[in-house]
This record gives C-alpha cells, sequence and structure tokens, in this order.
C-alpha cells in the first residue's frame, strides 16, 4: 500500500495525540473520587479497577474516529466538539470493559494488557467482572447525558446503536463465535473464510464502524453520508482485526504490550491463518483502498480518515 505522505501524516499523528490526551483527561474526571450525581458512594476497589482498565495507556483510535468523522458534518466547534469527545468517552468505556473481560481466564486468559498487569492479575477475578460490569454501565450513562447533544433524538440514536453495536448482533456475539470456533463447547470446527470475517465484523468490526456512525449520528448527516460513513467503517474495522492477527503472528510482547502468538496456540480463526500472512497483507491494502473509496465524497475534509486507515494497517503496536 502506498505509505502516508509526510504532511499528512505528522497532522495525522497531532490529531491522534489531542484527542488522545483530552479523552484521557475526560475519563479521568468521569472516574474521579467523588461520587456523580444519584450516586450514594464509589467504592474505593472498584473505582480504582475501573481506573487501572481505562487510565494510562491507549491510543484512543475510536474516540478518535467518533470526533473525525464528526467534523466531517460540522461537529468541530467548541461546544459541539465537547459532545463528540463525551461520546467518545462513553465509547471508550465499553471498549475497555470488553478487554476486562476478554482478558479473564474464562475467555482469552492473558496477564498483559497495554504492557501492565490486567485488571484481573492487578486486582482479583471478581474484581475485574464487576469493573468491567461498571464501565459498561457507565457508557450508556455517559451516552445518554444532555451535554452530548442537545437533541434527545440524537441521544437514542447514539444509544440504540452503541447497544446493538456492543449486544448479540455484535461485540459479544462476536466473542461467542470465536470461542465456540476454539472448540470450547463443541467439537471444533473450522471457519471459512467468509464466516471468520462475520465473526470478525462483529467482534472487533462493530465498535469500530459504530465509531464512523456516531459521528456522522451527531452531525445529523444525510442518509448518503451516512452510507459512505458507514463503507469506511467497516473496511477499517476488519482491517484492524487482520492487523490486530498479524501484530500476534510477527510481533512480539514487548511492542504490542500483551502476550504474543497465542493465536495460533489456541487454534483461533482468523484471516491470517485462513489467508496465509502474505494475503492478509494483500487483503490490508484492498480494505485500505475500499476505505479510501467510501470517502471520495468528502474530498479533502476527509484527509485525516484516510491517514487514520493507513495507520491502522501499518501499525506496529
Amino acid at each position: 500500500m502506498a505509505a502516508m505522505d509526510t504532511s499528512a501524516q505528522s497532522d495525522f499523528a497531532r490529531r491522534l495525540a489531542v484527542v488522545a490526551n483530552e479523552t484521557e483527561a475526560l475519563l479521568g474526571r468521569l472516574l474521579g473520587d467523588a461520587p456523580a450525581a444519584g450516586e450514594i458512594a464509589r467504592p474505593d476497589r472498584l473505582l480504582a479497577a475501573m481506573r487501572h482498565a481505562v487510565l494510562g495507556g491507549g491510543k484512543r483510535l475510536r474516540p478518535f474516529l467518533l470526533v473525525e468523522s464528526a467534523a466531517l458534518f460540522g461537529v468541530e466547534r467548541q461546544e459541539t466538539y465537547q459532545g463528540a469527545l463525551l461520546a467518545g468517552a462513553a465509547l471508550e468505556c465499553l471498549h475497555c470493559y470488553s478487554l476486562v473481560h476478554d482478558d479473564l481466564p474464562a475467555m482469552d486468559d492473558d496477564a498483559l494488557r497495554r504492557g501492565r498487569p490486567t485488571v484481573h492479575k492487578a486486582f482479583d477475578e471478581a474484581t475485574a467482572i464487576l469493573a468491567g460490569d461498571a464501565l459498561l454501565t457507565l457508557a450508556f450513562d455517559i451516552m445518554a447525558r444532555g451535554e452530548v447533544h442537545p437533541d434527545a433524538g440524537v441521544r437514542i440514536a447514539l444509544v440504540a446503536k452503541l447497544a446493538a453495536a456492543a449486544g448479540v448482533g455484535g461485540m459479544a456475539g462476536g466473542q461467542m463465535i470465536d470461542l465456540a470456533a476454539e472448540g470450547r463447547f463443541d467439537d471444533k470446527r473450522r471457519l471459512s473464510e467468509s464466516e471468520i470475517a462475520t465473526m470478525q465484523a462483529m467482534k472487533t468490526g462493530a465498535l469500530i464502524r459504530f465509531a464512523c456512525r456516531a459521528g456522522a449520528i451527531l452531525g445529523q448527516a444525510d442518509a448518503g453520508a451516512r452510507t459512505s460513513i458507514d463503507r469506511y467503517g467497516a473496511a477499517i474495522g476488519q482491517a484492524f482485526q487482520i492487523a490486530d492477527d498479524l501484530l500476534d503472528v510477527e510481533g512480539d510482547a514487548k511492542s504490542i504490550g500483551k502476550a504474543a502468538h497465542k493465536d495460533e496456540a489456541a487454534g483461533k480463526a482468523t484471516l491470517v491463518a485462513a489467508l496465509g500472512p502474505a494475503g492478509a497483507h494483500a487483503r490490508l491494502d484492498a480494505l485500505v483502498a475500499e476505505a479510501d473509496a467510501a470517502l471520495a465524497p468528502f474530498g479533502a475534509k476527509a484527509d485525516t480518515l484516510r491517514a487514520a486507515a493507513r495507520f491502522i494497517a501499518e501499525r506496529s503496536a
């Protein structure tokens, strides 16, 4: 694939860092020690586990995609940008909940996440389960707040789409298909290439696709624009998972911040296993081209999102 030009790469890196820093600060405030409105108290151990799961790491790619997608539709003025940032923080809480639960011994059984002990290792399994539950619930609490958007219909649409992306037809359902493919519940069955793609579109792609959809919802975009940004989100969602699977095969624990070479050992169904590394890299090239084509209606305004697609495909961590 063609590499990003230097100016686009620099602008992308700057904007990604800005959103990451602002999201980190906002999450820190949302997970502060003081009880939020309507809360009686915040148990110290549970709050500490939630903060361990959410703060101090991560590229904040999903909030970034939400903020940048929203910017395509005029959500870039200070008052509306803050709403997009808050929606991005809600999405990040939900994403981090999924990581906490995925890392548990009953799921992927990981000891490292972002170069640090996973929540159940730093605390214990019961605390990790409750921390994940609390982060999932907090995500919807945040997304429903009036500060996200003054129009209740917009907030309802965001909550409904986020629930769909996270639930049985999205991330949770994809995780179940992934576990079944390992032979957890019955005889192991080899998934076809199309079945793997569907599973990954649910497990990983759904939240990335939601991030892009949410930007269009916040910007109250028309149907044509929503279709274009949805095609972009679907392409980069698949690209993200393929790049992640390639990192498991080609990377090392120090660079990627978690255990490497686990997928093959667990017999996981991945497109890297189905296509081979060379075929997976070729698929990444095709997905970046597909994402670029989906952004054509937006012209130069979408250059940062084009750079994001290349970053996702080329990342080394």
